[in-house]
């Protein structure tokens, strides 16, 4: 692994005591108190009712108004208290300021209508704004321009109401009365709405409508239609609006280039993600954080540690701070390749740094330290941790525990776990579980599930498969039944690992009858209950051991069907079994031979090469007409351009 470098207060008036009985009554009131009143009016606390009999602005007010020389109630007392209840979210006494304007035939600004369909917005109530916008002609005789009608359609997109905008946006722009004509921003939201519900084609349409009605796309309308292609894997259209949106003279920005570079690295085209990014800087555009960390995110889904650490280090010199997600990926990455010292070598670079590791860190790491047996170390990690440890982590340690073969220690976390209130999963259970029978204590297994289910702990499926994989190998074929039987009567469905647990168990007995008895109801359990490859395996073993080869042998052409692949345990059953018992005894070349042929006819590639190899490993080489079927398979165009591909990436990034 590369080295990594350090390079105001409101006042609440009492309901029948309004400020103009503390004025003088030989003068009329000002401006500035009238707008004191209003603000203050608006402050009345919210338990007392909408709907008082006294209305937002009281008569006297306006009729002591008219009587001076001086002032004359106008239209921005209205506009200030529209304002102030929109801001407050007070609809009722809106409706009834609305109503008086309109009966003294007051001049409503499509400002102030603007101002009620945010409010109505911020209370997630679109249908309210649809409405009122439909009422601003006829009733409050008040203008729509287009700036009202992108408020209303931006509170229904913002809503999540992505049909009902079509509707929306298609009902104005058809309507000949209202004589409104989108402009950027309408496209923009109805673009964004097309591919938030995958309606890209619909999106690509609207976007090609645009400069019919003299629209010009900005880079927000470029910028969401090449997000909406690459979700829908349409790279190559969204790289070519790239070039389209340059010669249109709209000059793309980092987030176009970061929309692409991440469309690119998810489809695992590492190279012209790498050239993209030379294409930016050579537009003047620096690549940001965002930029840095989609691309070690593409590097770590390719298996390209290295590389991502060396684009790490790059980073950090030019002074931009990887976030949690950037470090995350690249621990997460270096423990999927069996590399969790290396990560936890990434973990010190990013504490040293003032970055804090999250609980989702900590717990991979947990968990690749102990599959690889490094055991003191993950010990010293969970000593060393910065954050307060949660259930997943608790878990990852408990479990590790268990891989080391210290049950008894794991449980004394379990208790430390549940003393300070952290509620354990399934997952914590079941790893208990498997400790103790992988260290031969299935009574304290047993004893440890009869706790569980006497204090109403949480257990799933999961656990149930646990406890009748152990029993079973364990030879408790009895207590294994009744656990089984238990699961069903509490309503929970075996999984894959439970029918082949007690199938194997069953064949093990010598109860072969009511595996096959179990493997035909297991067949009738749907597409998320079928037997794999151990399954149909046991099954072989057992009919090949009584010399049954010839149900076997229809046992695996359901697998074929089935559209499971035989693996090296399978040839190695059925090769024991013809040169065992049969008479004269058989190689089994023959057999794999024609088990290749049968995989290719299928294109079943994979398995095909997987049988090819086993022949080789075991020195009966295939005939000539099967070794030219392999050669057709595996040398398609495709795959030979495939294969092209990925060595020019391996070179190039």
């Amino acid at each position: 692994m590369p080295t990594i470098h350090i390079s105001t207060h409101v006042l609440k008036l009492k309901p029948n005591h309004p400020p103009l009985r503390r004025c003088k009554s030989s003068l009329l009131p000002s401006v500035s108190s009238l707008r004191c009143y209003s603000s203050s009016a608006v402050a009345v606390p919210s338990h007392e009712p909408v709907s008082s009999p006294e209305p937002p602005i009281p008569e006297r007010i306006f009729n002591s108004a008219k009587k001076s020389g001086t002032y004359t109630s106008g239209d921005s007392t209205f506009y200030s208290l529209i304002d102030n209840y929109a801001r407050l979210g007070d609809f009722g006494s809106l409706e009834k300021v609305l109503y008086r304007m309109k009966r003294e035939r007051r001049v409503l600004v499509e400002r102030s209508f603007i101002c009620i369909f945010k409010a109505y917005g911020r209370a997630s109530l679109p249908e309210k704004a649809i409405h009122l916008f439909d009422r601003m002609v006829d009733e409050f005789q008040c203008k729509r321009t287009v700036k009202s009608f992108n408020s209303v359609l931006n509170i229904i997109i913002q809503s999540g109401l992505y049909n009902r905008g079509f509707e929306f946006f298609s009902y104005v722009v058809s309507s000949s009365q209202m004589n409104i004509s989108p402009n950027v921003l309408s496209y923009n939201l109805v673009v964004k709405a097309a591919c938030k519900i995958g309606m890209v084609d619909r999106a690509v349409e609207l976007f090609r409508e645009m400069p019919l009605r003299s629209c010009v796309p900005d880079v927000f309308t470029y910028c969401t239609l090449m997000d909406g292609l690459c979700k829908e894997g349409r790279i190559e259209e969204a790289v070519s609006l790239l070039d389209e949106m340059q010669m249109e003279g709209c000059f793309p920005s980092a987030v176009t280039y970061n929309i692409l570079i991440n469309g690119l690295c998810k489809k695992g085209d590492l190279r012209r993600a790498a050239k993209l990014v030379d294409n930016m800087l050579l537009k003047g555009c620096a690549p940001n954080e965002v930029t840095y960390n989609t691309l070690i995110h593409g590097l770590c889904l390719r298996g390209k540690l290295d590389k991502a650490v060396d684009l790490l280090n790059r980073m950090v010199a030019s002074k931009f701070v990887p976030n949690d997600v950037t470090y995350g990926t690249i621990i997460n990455g270096l423990v999927r390749m069996g590399r969790a010292v290396d990560g936890l070598q990434v973990l010190k670079f990013m504490v040293e740094r003032g970055s804090h590791a999250n609980q989702y860190v900590y717990s991979t790491l947990l968990s690749g330290l102990f599959k690889e047996g490094k055991f003191q170390e993950a010990r010293r990690l969970w000593q060393d941790i910065l954050c307060e440890p949660n259930t997943v982590m608790y878990s990852a340690f408990i479990d590790g525990l268990c891989q080391e073969g210290k049950p008894e220690e794991a449980k004394e976390v379990l208790l430390e776990m549940i003393n300070k209130g952290i509620a354990p999963n399934a997952f914590t259970y079941s790893s208990l579980l498997r400790g103790f029978f992988r260290t031969e204590k299935s009574e304290k297994a047993i004893l440890m599930w009869e706790e569980m289910e006497n204090n109403n702990d949480f257990t799933n499926a999961v656990c149930y498969s646990v406890l009748i994989h152990g029993l079973c190998e364990d030879g408790k074929l009895e207590k294994a039944m009744m656990v089984w039987k238990n699961m069903l009567a509490r309503g929970f469905k075996p999984d894959v690992v439970s029918y082949t647990s007690l199938i194997k168990g069953l064949c093990d007995n010598g109860e072969l009858e009511e595996g096959l008895k179990l493997f035909n109801e297991m067949l009738c359990q749907g597409p998320s209950c079928q037997p794999d490859v151990v399954t149909y395996n046991i099954l072989f073993n057992a009919l090949c051991k009584q010399g049954n080869i010839s149900h076997a042998l229809n046992l695996l052409n359901n697998m074929l069907h089935q559209g499971c692949d035989p693996d090296l345990c399978t040839c190695n059953i059925f090769l024991k079994a013809l040169s065992e018992k049969l008479n004269p005894p058989q190689d089994g070349r023959e057999f794999l031979d024609e088990l290749v042929l049968r995989l290719f006819k299928r294109q079943r590639v994979v398995g095909a090469s997987r049988i090819l190899e086993v022949m080789l490993q075991k020195y009966l080489p295939p005939k000539a007409f099967t070794w030219e079927k392999a050669v057709q398979q595996l040398c398609k165009p495709n795959k030979v351009r495939v294969a092209i591909d990925r060595c020019w990436n391996e070179l190039v990034c």
